[in-house]
């Protein structure tokens, strides 16, 4: 393997998971284990097949001394010293013998050892199945008192064979049906013990970005720890930049509030009839103080919404009736300046919120509906209990919902989506905003654990803006 090839390699290793790192380093070691194992039972069955081969050779020169003289008939007599009768004696199945002269005629022995005879008087050794058996044969041309003959020789209990048949059988599936369990108990061991790491990922994982609350260190393992640690400490760094970020937003809004407040009493009293001055120039200056104000009030009520301590503090229950009758009746001039019918529909139900954040909800959608709406036109403010929305259980309790509903020129689905964007007006409106009403509701119905939808008024005319919210069990 090329340097480049093994570079590449342990690239791949670093970057891989910790799981398939821990698996590889700790099977690895099992498997060269296995594998040497296997090589030496396959060494020891060689060396048995080398002690056989010795010991068929020393038998050579007895079976050689063994023959006595040859007959008329082409056979020859044999005289057995006690060492060679007794090892074809003791093997009696499993060992045979073959005598054959010059031309490789069979003289005494089994006919299926016949062979033709050797070239030169080295011993040559040999495998042969014979009636399902494998037998380790040794052939030699050798000197006997009947002239030069070639001895074979053969023993049936082949140590070898029968080795590398135990080592497929004993040895080579056992270790690879060892191998196979080894891989499934170190994976599953090493899932558990990564459970922590994988628990921590998955927390993080479901995290809302505005969600900055320190991770649990006690409850990790040591080696995790000092990582939960690290993250707490950066959560409480960007929790800490967001919190100034907040506390500028807040601190600029009111800074802006007391004087663009002043500014606006001046230039009320110079709008009042009689007053000497260009009418139109005030009354473009009062529309743009109002405006301005207007801006820094949404911008404070934005860095409020905003807060992580909003969605933190306690909810409390808050009847809706009274927040939409109150928010009805501080409307009720500027709808009637653009003759708009403000209404309300309203069934006696309490929530689970924060009744300040409801009010500025509120008090954006109906500004919104009334600045939008053509003169002559309908808002409606409704709050009560409605079933509960599509997919729910069966006979899962209804939800409270507070809704503004007007019959103005409406919002194409498309643009829909976006008129919860900060700064984002819907091209060709025709009131006078900065974009920020609706992304307050949204912040506001968000930190309610909800969301603000919006849809088409009722005969498909003008928008129809609710939120759901939940209810207080009486």
């Amino acid at each position: 393997m090329g340097s480049k090839q093994l570079s590449h390699w342990r690239q791949r290793l670093e970057n891989a998971g910790l799981e398939q790192r821990l698996l590889l380093l700790l099977l690895t070691p099992l498997l060269a284990v296995l594998l040497l194992n296997t090589w030496v039972e396959y060494r020891l069955a060689d060396t048995a097949t080398i002690q056989q081969d010795r010991q068929l050779l020393t038998l050579v020169p007895l079976f050689a001394d063994a023959v006595q003289t040859l007959l008329p008939d082409g056979t020859a007599t044999l005289e057995m010293a006690p060492e060679l009768a007794d090892f074809f004696s003791s093997r009696r199945d499993v060992s045979a013998y073959a005598l054959l002269n010059s031309d490789g005629r069979l003289l005494v022995g089994e006919e299926w050892l016949r062979e033709y005879p050797p070239t030169t008087s080295e011993p040559e050794f040999s495998s042969q199945e014979f009636r399902g058996a494998v037998y380790r044969i040794v052939t030699q041309r050798v000197l006997t008192r009947a002239g030069e003959l070639t001895v074979r020789l053969a023993d049936g209990a082949n140590e070898r064979l029968q080795r590398l048949r135990r080592i497929a059988l004993k040895v080579a599936l056992p270790n690879l049906l060892l191998t196979l369990a080894t891989f499934f108990s170190v994976k599953w061991a090493v899932r558990r013990a990564l459970r922590p790491l994988l628990d921590l990922r998955d927390a993080l994982e479901r995290r809302s970005p505005r969600d900055l609350t320190p991770l649990d260190a006690v409850g990790s393992p040591d080696e995790v720890r000092p990582l939960v640690q690290s993250l707490n400490h950066l959560f409480d760094l960007v929790n800490a930049q967001a919190e100034s970020q907040r506390r500028f937003v807040a601190d600029a809004a009111h800074q802006l509030r007391t004087p663009l407040a002043g500014l606006q009493a001046q230039v009320e009293a110079l709008a009042q009839p009689g007053h000497s001055g260009s009418s139109e120039r005030i009354l473009k200056l009062r529309a743009a103080t109002r405006r301005t104000s207007q801006l820094a009030n949404q911008l404070l009520a934005l860095s409020r919404a905003d807060a992580p301590s909003a969605s933190l503090q306690p909810c409390q229950p808050v009847p809706l009736k009274p927040l939409c009758e109150h928010i009805l009746e501080s409307h009720l001039d500027a709808a009637a300046a653009r003759q708009i019918d403000l209404g309300m529909e309203a069934e006696a139900v309490s929530v689970e919120g924060h009744d300040w954040l409801l009010g500025e909800l509120m008090n954006n959608l109906v500004d919104n509906a009334i600045k939008y709406s053509a003169p002559g036109g309908h808002v409606t403010v409704r709050c009560g209990l409605r079933a509960a929305a599509a997919g729910a259980a069966s006979g899962a309790p209804r939800q409270a919902f507070l809704e503004v509903e007007d019959d103005g020129p409406g919002v194409p689905p498309a643009e829909r989506a976006r008129m919860l964007e900060r700064f984002y007006r819907v091209p060709g409106s025709s009131g006078e905003g900065s974009g920020l009403g609706l992304a307050i509701a949204d912040e506001i119905a968000r930190v309610h654990h909800s969301q603000l939808q919006i849809d088409s008024g009722r005969q498909g005319r003008g928008l129809c803006l609710s939120v759901a919210l939940r209810a207080v069990r009486e």
